[in-house]
């Protein structure tokens, strides 16, 4: 009778830790796919988040590895995009777009263009200011890069304003010598230019120019300061 109740304990115990064994299992087989199914649903939403940076990420592995070339970004060289302009000719403009550059943002927006006509005795309206700028304004920006105000005398010195257009009215009173003959003859005037003179001849002559102007300005400085040396030594004597 003991045996048997002792076989029946032993019995029941075996039921109990096997039942335990399964419940146990598939608890963790439950949260084994509730993690599954979590990481899934988080690498579905770094997949959408972050598809920009995993783009940016694997192109610069690609540069790294040499599979692919870094874009370079384009670089606006004023003399060789206006050859019809001497180098002196673009510094003068050069100088003239820092002047107004009030904000020193590298743009001239539409109040520092009004101070500039305002300056050049040819003020302008708010509605003739936007015209203005949205006839050179490549970006839309509203405003003036350097290379947005070069296209005003581009743009005047080919005949390609208007007499009314008050950015030939800018060029005009600009005192800047661009040779602007007029709406007509303005065009030929830059072909038979260009004829006479090669972009290669004409820029080493203004280069040797400006060194040897450099060179005068230095031997005058030196000069100078030979000059007030000896006054000093007169002084001290």
């Amino acid at each position: 009778m003991a045996s048997q109740e002792l076989a029946q304990k032993l019995q029941r115990r075996l039921q109990l830790e096997e039942s335990g064994a399964a419940a146990e299992g598939e608890a963790e087989a439950v949260k084994g796919a509730a993690v599954a199914g979590e990481v899934e649903d988080r690498s579905c939403l770094t997949a959408s988040a972050g598809a920009e940076l995993s783009a940016k990420l694997c192109r610069r592995q690609d540069i790294n590895e040499g599979a692919a070339q870094p874009r370079r970004a384009a670089v606006f060289n004023p003399y060789t995009e206006f050859k019809e302009f001497s180098r002196r000719q673009i510094k003068d403009m050069e100088r003239m777009f820092r002047l107004y550059d009030s904000g020193r943002d590298g743009y001239i927006d539409l109040m520092e263009l009004k101070l500039m006509m305002e300056k050049l005795g040819a003020p302008q309206t708010h509605l003739g200011l936007k015209n203005m700028i949205k006839e050179v304004d490549e970006d839309f920006d509203g405003k003036l890069s350097f290379r947005e105000f070069l296209l005003i005398f581009h743009k005047a010195a080919a005949g390609e304003l208007e007499e009314d257009s008050g950015l030939l009215t800018l060029a005009k009173l600009s005192e800047i010598d661009v040779s602007i003959e007029g709406v007509k003859g303005a065009k030929n005037f830059f072909e038979a230019k260009a004829q006479a003179l090669s972009s290669a001849s004409k820029f080493e002559a203004e280069i040797k120019a400006e060194q040897d102007e450099r060179k005068r300005e230095e031997e005058e400085r030196k000069h100078r300061r030979a000059a007030f040396r000896e006054l000093k030594s007169a002084f001290t004597q």
